[in-house]
């Protein structure tokens, strides 16, 4: 009985209770340890009514939707790692990014040659002084990478007094703003298959967010570059705007059959997963 309760104990142990028997005994044999035969593990547990699907004994945790809002620069930021292919045969170099949800203006980055929490905390902490981050100001949203769930990472936010938020497991639409400045970079013409050395990787970098931020006009700010948005110039360039279209229309009125033009409607308002009928709000990012 004392035997058949150790086997027990093995099989329900927090361990190996996600695990099927055929799984646990493999395991356990390449260990040097023999309990039983697996069809006396499945008599065991039959006996003991626990012969259901194993996978279904794991308490999975429940995670909620994040449901983020920014009215202005440096409320929310969201920050990811994509890998820069090297010349060298299953060799990547490590870009980290934060980027500003409300502006889209990419607030740091660095290029490493791996993905460590220790390197995330210090990108973080040198951006948040950059940027003059008080306590409770800001939101950092994230996936759920293992740099991005350190407890580095965690330690140092709570001593800057930032909010950390994470995406849901495998939901893509959690973090979109972040993919979609990947996917800007690796779109552009001059993205190279392949980067010789870390500092090719990080002289592109260097001239890609120069570009990024200060010449690209962003489709999910009314066409404004993110610079312009994150430094509160957004008014003062669309009147500008407003009066060259003003100009265009009492020149040739005839030319504009509806109605007078304007310029792209600016957003006073980013959502990461908005709520249902939410004002004024933007889900995903152009």
């Amino acid at each position: 009985m004392a035997e058949q309760q150790q086997v027990l104990a093995w099989l329900n142990s927090e361990r190996f209770m996600d695990c099927s028997v055929a799984e646990v005994y493999a395991t356990l044999l390449d260990e040097g340890i023999y309990l039983c035969s697996i069809r006396t593990m499945y008599r065991l547990l039959a006996a003991d009514g626990e012969t259901q699907d194993r996978r279904q004994q794991r308490q999975h945790p429940t995670y909620t939707k994040p449901e983020l809002l920014a009215t202005a620069p440096n409320q929310l930021w969201s920050w990811d790692i994509t890998k820069l292919r090297s010349h060298q045969k299953w060799t990547y170099f490590q870009l980290y990014v934060i980027l500003d949800v409300f502006s889209r203006y990419v607030v740091g980055w660095m290029v490493a040659h791996r993905e460590s929490g220790a390197l995330a905390e210090r990108l973080i902490r040198l951006t948040c002084q950059k940027q003059a981050i008080e306590p409770g100001q800001l939101t950092l949203h994230a996936d759920r990478g293992t740099s991005m769930t350190s407890k580095t990472v965690a330690f140092l936010l709570s001593d800057l007094g930032v909010t950390k938020s994470h995406s849901r497991p495998q939901v893509s639409n959690d973090n979109p703003f972040s993919e979609a400045q990947f996917k800007t970079l690796k779109y552009q013409p001059t993205f190279p298959t392949q980067f010789g050395c870390i500092e090719d990787a990080r002289a592109f970098c260097q001239h890609f967010f120069a570009w990024y931020n200060q010449v690209h006009h962003h489709g999910g700010i009314g066409l404004l570059t993110p610079e312009v948005m994150h430094s509160g110039q957004a008014d003062v360039v669309t009147q500008q705007r407003q009066a060259v279209l003003n100009t265009a229309y009492l020149a040739h009125p005839e030319r504009f059959v509806h109605h007078p033009p304007t310029p792209p409607v600016v957003p006073n308002a980013v959502w990461i997963n908005p709520p249902i009928a939410a004002p004024n709000s933007q889900a995903v990012p152009h």
